[in-house]
Parts: structure tokens; C-alpha cells; sequence
């Protein structure tokens, strides 16, 4: 699934993240949480020095790197409310064949600790990228047994390549199901979008959402979605020039470094 200069405070995130990687609810179970650090490393802020503390927020990577090798337990159909959709799908990936499943754990990896050195308690949806799933349905689950204060799915899109930049898609009404959380996605989504412009300089999407942001009712990690909860296309992966970005290891510490200062902003 998918110019400003960098914040200051973006990049200062990003220069703490080059020098070292380092709540809700215990009713997610052990075997959801992700095998990295599950507290902030030594040094880091805590208590009420830390932005965050608190606060949990749960990373959704999309997709998972065992998807295609299990096209019968990923193309299962489930109830997305609107209507049947797949369990999971594999994703897209660069014209050079690097995968969407790949990158959305690869800047999973570097939010997490940005957000635990800001004292939150971070919770994935999936615990490497070796598995199958989880279910666009558990994904969900995942957010509201956390009580997540915020929910942020990762993506990489994979649109015609003469697209470029990113969006946010932020859930649309669904009267009876998410009345609550919409109006607090949507805020979710604005201070996503205005983060990670300034901290990446990455445009808007030029193919599709209207200033970077976009409202749907067809996915399911967001229609059952009890909490605030927002998707984030980081950039068109068939794009050279996005897929360039996207590759590149220190401009993934950017995009992550944008996030989490947009979770901040939301949160703090």
C-alpha cells in the first residue's frame, strides 16, 4: 500500500535513532508481542519525563513474509462488516524485488524503540516477518484488547508507477460500529500526514487521497477498529523514485522518526 524540511524535533528523533536503538491492557496475549525489546533500553526516558508514558500504541506492519507460500489460509474470507474480504494478502514490492511485507517490519523496527525511549508501551501485530497473517480481523483484535491510544498500520502502495508520494487513510463512518473513533482517527491522521511531510519531504500522493488524506469504509484493520486507528501508504513501491527512498535503510529511519513525532503530536 504508500517539499517540506524535517521538524526539528523529527530530526532530532532520527539523530537519537542513529546512535542506538535503545499499555493497554495485559489481555494481549504473550505470543502477539514482537521479539524486540519489550521495554525501553537502559537510559531511556521514563515516568513523567517521558511525552508518552502511559500510553500504548500498537504497530501494524502490513502483511507478513509467509503470506505467499500459504495462499489458502491468507485468501480465507472474512467479515470486514462492509462486506468479505481476504484474511491477508502478500502485499506489493519494488520493480528490484523488495517486498512491502519486508519494509513495513523494517520501519516497525525502527518506530518501536522511538516510541518506547518516549515512554510508551508499544505493542506489534505480528512478531516477525516469517509468519502467515495475522488476519486483517486479529490485527484489529489486537488494538482493542491493547486499549491502544492509537493504532498506526503501515503500508507500501503499489500503484501505477508514474504515482508518486504518500497518504493516510483514515476510517469512515460506519453508524453502530465506529461512531467513537472517527472523529479522533481523523485528528490521528492530520497529525500523521503533517509529520511525516515535514520530516521526510515526501509529497502528498499524486494519485489518489486529496492533500494526503483519504477516508475508507473497504478495510478491515479499520472498520473493527474500536480505537484510533489510521493507515499510512509511505509511498508507491512501483515508483523509482519512492522506491529508491524506500529502500534505503537511513531514509527508513526518517520515515520512522516522522511517525513516531506524529504519534507524539497526537498523544502528547
Amino acid at each position: 500500500m504508500r517539499a517540506h524540511r524535517a521538524g526539528s524535533l523529527a530530526l532530532a528523533l532520527l539523530a537519537a535513532l542513529s546512535t542506538g536503538c535503545g499499555g493497554g491492557g495485559g489481555a494481549v496475549p504473550a505470543a502477539r508481542e514482537a521479539a524486540l525489546p519489550a521495554s525501553p533500553p537502559s537510559g531511556s526516558p521514563s515516568g513523567t519525563g517521558a511525552p508518552l508514558a502511559g500510553k500504548t500504541v500498537v504497530i501494524d506492519p502490513g502483511h507478513n513474509g509467509g503470506n505467499a507460500a500459504h495462499p489458502k489460509e491468507i485468501n480465507r474470507q472474512v467479515d470486514i462488516i462492509t462486506g468479505r474480504k481476504a484474511c491477508n494478502t502478500t502485499g506489493t514490492e519494488t520493480a528490484d524485488g523488495y517486498p512491502e511485507h519486508a519494509f513495513t517490519w523494517d520501519v516497525a523496527g525502527d518506530l518501536k524503540p522511538i516510541l518506547e525511549r518516549m515512554g510508551a508501551k508499544v505493542v506489534l501485530t505480528r512478531p516477525d516477518d516469517k509468519g502467515v497473517g495475522p488476519c486483517v480481523t486479529e490485527r484489529a483484535a489486537i488494538g482493542n484488547e491493547a486499549r491502544a491510544d492509537a493504532v498506526l498500520s503501515i503500508h507500501g502502495d503499489g500503484a501505477a508507477p508514474g504515482g508518486h508520494g504518500f497518504h493516510v487513510i483514515m476510517p469512515g463512518l460506519l453508524r453502530g460500529h465506529n461512531d467513537d473513533v472517527v472523529k479522533p482517527s481523523a485528528k490521528l491522521g492530520r497529525d500523521i500526514r503533517d509529520a511525516y511531510r515535514a520530516g521526510t519531504g515526501m509529497p502528498y500522493a499524486t494519485y489518489t487521497a486529496k492533500n494526503g488524506l483519504a477516508t475508507r469504509t473497504d478495510l478491515g484493520g479499520l472498520n473493527l477498529s474500536t480505537r484510533p486507528a489510521v493507515f499510512i501508504e509511505c509511498g508507491n513501491m512501483r515508483n523509482k523514485g519512492d522506491a529508491a527512498k524506500m529502500s534505503d535503510a537511513a531514509f527508513r529511519k526518517r520515515m520512522a522518526a516522522a511517525l513516531a513525532d506524529g504519534i507524539r503530536r497526537y498523544l502528547g
